[in-house]
């Protein structure tokens, strides 16, 4: 039987279609999708994303391993709350997953990582903390439970001040990749849909009210579809899809979370990245025949053959667009051919990031 948020019954008293994901009772959508996604590149919206794990990591030791453990460098965040995006490698280079880490002192950081990969991230973490005095403990079952609410949108930040407005002083001038703990509450300004907003961590317990309120102030009730089709326009990669423990950051677009300018921080993973060379690079491609780009189509290109890793219909666009796997040379501006039920499609290789803040990028 799948697992619940905290939120569940209000998903189903708001008409949600309930999926499975990840082993987790989702809503993919609550009557439309496309009005969903347009509510979050237009206006707010707020997606239940609970089924993620927090993690709080705390001891003399966090720092250190973290660097070791990192491909990113947590060295780099001294302001309490300031937040890095980094993947954590094998020793082969490939990702073991993608997550965002919270830097409170160099003694305590919160980490968020995947909800399908939670498991396996926890045993490899502590796996890699013998020798460390430092512990771990995850927040999503238990007494210290959390709840996670992502509110994003243009005007996401000032209906969630509508709703909590005594949450404003703590949290207006919050920068980008920045939290503050506000009445037990962590608010975040990160999302994963290419817009401004807040992701916020508060006790289990508290997420309906919480909820509730947000709907009060207008924020809109959005699912995982709109979820993927926000995330792809605005380029970020899903864990699974277009990486995995096979695919290395640099080819999978995410070159500049590798940090290697401290020479003697030896991270998990480095000396692979350092002697493996990238087969292929990391593009974004927009259809320009009539059709549906979907993840693992062949792409035919001039020097060789690639795949897509996600594609959909982009709202935001009005045309199908594509995250892509393409062999090194293929520059953005070329045309490609799509393989589609049989069909070689025309399609035109583009940065992959097609939308942000509202507005296309191609």
């Amino acid at each position: 039987m799948p697992l619940r948020t905290p939120l569940h019954d209000s998903h189903l008293a708001a008409g949600a279609k309930m999926v499975d994901f990840a082993g987790w009772d989702m809503p993919i959508h609550y009557g439309s999708q496309i009005e969903e996604h347009h509510a979050v590149r237009r206006d707010a919206g707020m997606f239940d994303v609970s089924h993620m794990c927090a993690l709080d990591l705390a001891g003399a030791d966090a720092t250190r391993f973290l660097r070791r453990l990192l491909a990113n460098d947590v060295a780099k965040l001294a302001v309490p709350g300031k937040a890095l995006y980094s993947c954590m490698l094998n020793e082969s280079g490939g990702v073991i997953d993608d997550l965002i880490v919270y830097f409170f002192s160099p003694t305590h950081y919160r980490i968020v990582v995947n909800a399908g990969t939670a498991e396996k991230d926890i045993a490899w973490m502590r796996a890699q903390l013998v020798g460390f005095t430092a512990e771990l403990t995850q927040r999503r079952e238990g007494p210290a439970a959390l709840a996670m609410i992502a509110v994003q949108g243009p005007n996401a930040r000032e209906k969630f001040w509508a709703a909590f407005p005594a949450a404003r002083a703590a949290t207006q001038a919050l920068g980008v990749f920045q939290a503050a703990e506000w009445e037990g509450w962590l608010v975040a300004r990160t999302g994963y849909t290419g817009e401004d907003g807040f992701e916020i961590a508060l006790p289990a317990a508290a997420a309906r009210p919480a909820w509730q309120q947000l709907l009060d102030a207008g924020v809109k009730p959005c699912g995982l579809g709109a979820r993927d089709t926000l995330r792809l326009e605005a380029g970020m990669n899903l864990y699974g899809q277009d990486m995995d423990e096979g695919i290395t950051p640099y080819e999978a677009g995410l070159r500049w979370t590798v940090d290697t300018k401290d020479a003697a921080r030896d991270f998990i993973g480095k000396s692979a990245l350092v002697t493996r060379q990238a087969r292929n690079q990391f593009q974004g491609l927009l259809l320009l025949d009539r059709g549906v780009l979907r993840a693992h189509q062949k792409v035919v290109t001039p020097l060789g053959e690639g795949e897509t890793t996600s594609g959909s219909f982009s709202p935001s666009l009005n045309q199908s667009i594509a995250l892509a796997r393409l062999p090194q040379g293929i520059a953005p501006g070329s045309e490609v051919d799509v393989e589609i039920r049989d069909k070689r499609l025309k399609a035109r290789v583009v940065k992959p990031v097609f939308v942000r803040n509202g507005n296309p990028l191609i």
